[in-house]
């Protein structure tokens, strides 16, 4: 018998750690199931091409809320082109409504739900050995099963040992250029209403003895990311500092690992322990989700801003950690102006990067069952995403995504830091600057065609002229942006003209080519070598301290030295 174990990602980088450890437990007992991997960016033909020529006996779907739409269509189609394959679903999209999805899709045999690891393997050996033997799946825990147009359910499968757990990364071949997804624990202590794990208490931590000998395969083959998928990462301290003083002590200086932690019950010696790190070695996500007191109580968010405030200017003190911080709009108690009051509290703590997501009502959470009370409305399919509420109308919402959008553009994509850090000063706000700039890309059309880089730069200067701006200095802001990140093969039309430099500047590189001092990594080159690698930029304004002050201001970029947070070449002032 066959059984195929199918994935559909959200994108080609994502891998499924479900799918993997499910595979990687079955195998302890001598099943080999097949895996097949595909996105959502692929046409749904590929798919159902893709798992017919598998031919499976047993075919088996992982479902969340960005893939069940197009799980559920190749579910309707695969049955008439092998109208013999047994279908089963699992994953957090249809264990909660087991009854009502097999009622939904009658060609789905069942649905494992919860953790599937020990329910896959007991679901092989009754299709290869116990059905023929008159067994009934009434003795499998754990799953929902139709049978005669009948729905039964068998009680929940006890909670896993997380020892119990297999390694699913002994042959990295299939993970090439993607993320790695590693999990030390499950389960979550808190109760945030809107999130699923909540329903869970069960936390247990996988063994150190174990986590350790994992995490030097990790740096032993210096996979590039390691994303810990534990749902509070630093719940337990003596867990967090072993693993943290473990992979500081081991670093390949390659790997960076990637960590959801509370940031309020950081403690003092984790960040400390942090604060000694490579820059890059590690990068933190932190859900704030709002800072009205008000909605982090109606939500059963137990969190202090102001401790969550202290704790992660002290992790920026180490310059060290990329940190990403989290806001969730649509929640209750919260209407525009407290969440532009939330935007403007996270974002004045200028992490590497802020997520403006919006709510997604979860089946089986208790923000669905409390939905009515709200006035929440949401998307009926997946990712069941908000509407509207007593609280934020659906017009409000939609000027948020155009903020959002803003945000993604100007902010996360960090690569215009000196042009936004400059822009900050012409407005009340940071929420009123993304929010207008939002509202001028609606007004002139520009947020329904895709842009160049260069092209957004071009979009800012105008958005600069209406606001009269200093049009020539922030143009040199954005020539300083342009080169941090690459040395530009095309100048923009915008840019100074450094012919006037043109000899100076070769003198500049002839005499680091016979007595280098600021380029001590390009021995080897000849200055016309040099300069091609490098870049000098001759400012009118002192961009990089960041002021108006006029002058003459030749900057160095140097490509070989990167900020390992922000990906910026080193930048520094130079004589010509």
């Amino acid at each position: 018998m066959k059984t195929v174990l199918v994935a559909i990602n959200a994108k080609y980088i994502h891998s499924n750690l479900a799918v993997y450890s499910l595979r990687s437990y079955a195998r302890t007992f001598g099943y080999e199931p097949e895996l097949l991997e595909f996105t959502i960016n692929q046409q749904k033909d590929q798919i159902l091409k893709g798992i017919y020529e598998a031919k499976p006996d047993l075919l088996c779907f992982s479902c969340y809320i960005w893939n069940l739409s197009y799980a559920e269509e190749i579910i309707e189609d695969i049955k008439k082109i092998l109208p013999k394959v047994t279908i089963w679903a699992g994953g957090p999209e249809v264990s909660y409504d087991a009854p009502k999805f097999l009622k939904r899709h009658p060609e789905v045999d069942g649905i494992m739900c919860a953790e599937g690891e020990k329910t896959l393997t007991e679901l092989i050996s009754y299709y290869e050995i116990g059905k023929s033997q008159g067994k009934s799946l009434d003795g499998i825990n754990g799953i929902a099963y139709q049978e005669n147009k009948t729905i039964h359910q068998t009680p929940l499968r006890d909670i896993m040992n997380m020892d119990d757990l297999v390694f699913p990364y002994e042959d990295l071949k299939d993970f090439e250029h993607k993320i790695i997804y590693y999990e030390s624990s499950r389960g979550c202590p808190f109760s945030c209403s809107y999130c699923l794990s909540s329903i869970d208490k069960k936390l247990r931590f996988r063994s150190f003895s174990l986590v350790e000998k994992e995490l030097e395969f990790f740096l032993a083959h210096k996979v590039p990311q390691v994303k810990f998928v534990d749902r509070t990462f630093n719940c337990k301290k003596s867990h967090a500092m072993a693993i943290w003083t473990y992979i500081k002590e081991h670093d390949n200086g390659i790997t960076n690992f990637h960590f959801e932690v509370a940031a309020d019950l950081l403690t003092e010696d984790e960040i400390a322990l942090i604060q000694t790190m490579r820059p890059g070695l590690i990068q933190l996500e932190i859900g704030v989700q709002s800072t009205n007191e008000k909605t982090l109580a109606e939500i059963h968010r137990k969190t202090d801003f102001e401790e969550i405030t202290r704790k992660v200017k002290a992790v920026q003190k180490g310059e060290n950690v990329h940190q990403h911080l989290d806001l969730i709009a649509g929640l209750p108690y919260e209407n525009y102006e407290s969440f532009g009051h939330s935007f403007n509290d996270v974002y004045a703590l200028k992490p590497e990067q802020l997520q403006l997501g919006f709510l997604k009502v979860l089946k089986g959470s208790y923000m669905a069952e409390a939905a009515e009370g709200y006035g929440c409305v949401h998307k009926a399919k997946p990712p069941y995403e908000v509407l509207g509420t007593r609280w934020l109308s659906y017009e409000e919402i939609l000027k948020l995504k155009g903020v959002e959008e803003m945000v993604e553009v100007y902010y996360n994509s960090g690569q215009f830091q000196k042009t936004i850090r400059a822009m900050e000063h012409l407005f009340e706000t940071a929420f009123s600057m993304y929010e207008e700039l939002a509202d001028f890309y609606e007004k002139n059309g520009y947020n329904e065609v895709s842009h160049t880089r260069i092209r957004r730069y071009e979009i800012l200067q105008e958005f600069l002229q209406e606001k009269e701006a200093n049009l020539e200095y922030f143009k040199q802001l954005m020539i300083f942006d342009l080169y941090a990140r690459e040395n530009m093969k095309t100048r923009p039309q915008w840019a100074n003209d450094l012919s006037a430099y043109k000899m100076q500047i070769l003198d500049f590189y002839k005499k680091e080519e016979e007595n280098p001092k600021l380029l001590t990594d390009y021995q080897s080159y000849q200055a016309r070598q040099t300069i091609k690698m490098t870049h000098i930029e001759v400012f009118t304004y002192d961009v990089i301290n960041e002021n108006e002050e006029k002058g003459a201001y030749p900057v160095l970029f140097d490509y070989k030295k990167r900020s390992p947070l922000t990906n910026d070449a080193k930048a520094v002032f130079v004589q010509l």
